[in-house]
């Protein structure tokens, strides 16, 4: 069996084509379809109920063109919506969580740093996930700012170095060896990270094993693709260059009317 159809990923914003790039990586005959909530960023600061209607309305939207599966590329998204989607909706939903786990199990000083937004530091599924780690102290830091400075062009601003420096400073005090990023915007400023942090201390960010995870679904379900050659498709309900400037202007990116 297989399925034709394209994966769907969405996010707040132009962070989540950190995933893409992974999957496409993954499962480049794959054709994928992307949507860029831009508008409405960052969700991290949102109500709950909020984050919820964003996270229908991207659904609705990536469901109208035809995808078999759909990944919420947005830690906030996941952490706060993908439980109702998965209720309300007749599709497989791949979630992306701050990848606390390997960072705990492989920590030796037994401190890790989770570098995340509000809305995914105060969830229901993040303090959960959190529990089973008493052992291991998790310094947890909310990167205020960064999504729209990464959203606005600034990646590798001054502005944004100097938010990097007032977050990751304690952590490196504090003696973490692993920094978890909870945020697929992050993955972005990794060159600025380095800068900061001493080579020692590990980066862990979700994407690989999203990309993993979505293909092992897809193949549990007899639905991997049997095209030779994807299609690739970006929307985004904000100013297009700024996602085609992150995509290095190799894609056209479309407008959504939403």
């Amino acid at each position: 069996m297989t399925d034709n159809r394209p994966i769907g990923l969405f996010d707040s914003g132009i962070g989540g084509t950190s995933i893409w790039r992974e999957i496409h990586a993954l499962m480049p005959n794959e054709s994928t379809i992307y949507l860029a909530d831009s508008k409405n960023a960052p969700y991290g600061s949102r109500p709950k109920e909020e984050i919820l209607a964003l996270s229908r309305k991207n659904t609705e939207f990536l469901l109208s063109l035809g995808c078999k599966i759909i990944v919420v590329a947005c830690n906030t998204a996941t952490t706060n919506a993908i439980r109702e989607l998965r209720a309300e909706y007749d599709v497989p939903f791949i979630g992306i969580e701050p990848a606390i786990k390997p960072a705990a199990n492989q920590s030796q000083t037994h401190t890790i740093g989770v570098l995340a937004t509000k809305g995914t530091l105060s969830s229901e599924l993040f303090n959960k996930a959190i529990e089973n780690y008493k052992d291991v102290k998790i310094v947890e830091q909310i990167g205020h700012g960064l999504v729209q400075l990464i959203e606005d062009g600034k990646a590798h601003s001054e502005e944004t170095e100097n938010l990097l420096q007032q977050y990751l400073k304690p952590m490196v005090e504090a003696n973490i060896d692993y920094l978890v990023l909870g945020c697929s915007h992050y993955p972005y400023l990794i060159p600025q990270i380095r800068k900061i942090i001493p080579p020692h201390i590990k980066i862990v960010d979700s994407g690989e094993a999203v990309a993993r995870q979505t293909q092992a679904v897809l193949e549990q379900k007899g639905a991997l693709t049997s095209l030779k050659e994807a299609r690739v498709e970006f929307y985004t309900n904000s100013d297009p260059n700024v996602l085609k400037s992150i995509l290095n202007n190799q894609y056209e990116v479309f407008k959504a009317d939403f």
